[in-house]
């Protein structure tokens, strides 16, 4: 596994956003354009001009994995009533056989990535009882992760810190999609009520801190808990470039699309 621990400390530094995505959709005028314009250079991480989404991130991770010899599955993320909102992988370890029902073991033989939500550590899923525990927890910081498998079809993310109660975020089902239900889903993304606003998010992983900022409040969040502050808009273009390490033209240039819709 130590390829795939060394591709999720890459992507790791790469900052969740949909700037770029905003200047693509712009600049193509289809969402067919602008994701070809992230499919065609998905190995290049410095042509994302800095960061991604879920899609761009998972895309990358999948390519990648593909071509190190491991066969991943695209998985989407389901939350609440919005179908199909999120995007992760699910890599087979090829070291081991599969678990079948009835095993000793409580892990089945995969493991859930899902760089768009800011875990770049390969988890182990849980089998579901009887099989096994049902569940796994994984204390990160500043949020811990937990592993929920009711089914051998579906598993379930939730997420929580800082003694705040663990919240459902999506829900998986394990079977996957083909590469070209995965395109579908990602051109609709293009076109959600998200793309409406700037969203950035950014997890420090030697300090512990994630920042997320939306709709010009900025969330930073460490092992302690959260604090919200107001980001002024004359101050919005350098300070978000300072925290998200973007470039300040291409903030710059989003925000003025944005303005105008």
């Amino acid at each position: 596994m130590k390829k795939v621990v060394d591709l999720c400390n890459q992507v790791s530094n790469i900052t969740y956003e949909n700037l770029t995505k905003i200047i693509r959709l712009e600049q193509t005028g289809s969402a067919t354009g602008a994701r070809k314009l992230d499919d065609s250079d998905q190995n290049d991480i410095d042509s994302w001009m800095g960061g991604g989404t879920c899609f761009s991130m998972t895309w990358h991770m999948y390519q990648t994995l593909t071509d190190m010899g491991f066969k991943p599955r695209l998985v989407m993320g389901h939350k609440r009533k919005e179908r199909n909102i999120h995007c992760a992988l699910i890599l087979p370890d090829p070291d081991a056989p599969d678990t079948v029902p009835g095993s000793p073991l409580t892990f089945n033989s995969e493991f859930l990535l899902d760089p768009g939500y800011l875990i770049f550590d390969p988890l182990p899923m849980p089998l579901p009882q009887p099989f096994g525990t049902g569940e796994a927890f994984f204390p990160f910081s500043p949020n811990c992760v937990r592993l929920v498998r009711p089914t051998m079809e579906s598993m379930e993310l939730w997420t929580g810190g800082a003694g705040a109660p663990m919240k459902l975020r999506f829900e998986y089902p394990v079977e996957g999609v083909s590469v070209e239900e995965f395109k579908l889903h990602w051109n609709e993304s293009f076109y959600r009520e998200m793309m409406t606003y700037p969203v950035l998010n950014r997890l420090d992983r030697e300090k512990g801190v994630q920042y997320y900022y939306q709709k010009g409040n900025l969330v930073v969040r460490d092992a302690t808990g959260s604090k919200m502050t107001k980001i002024e808009p004359a101050d919005r273009v350098q300070t978000l470039s300072d925290i998200f390490k973007l470039s300040p033209d291409i903030i710059e240039r989003a925000l003025k699309i944005l303005e105008k819709r």
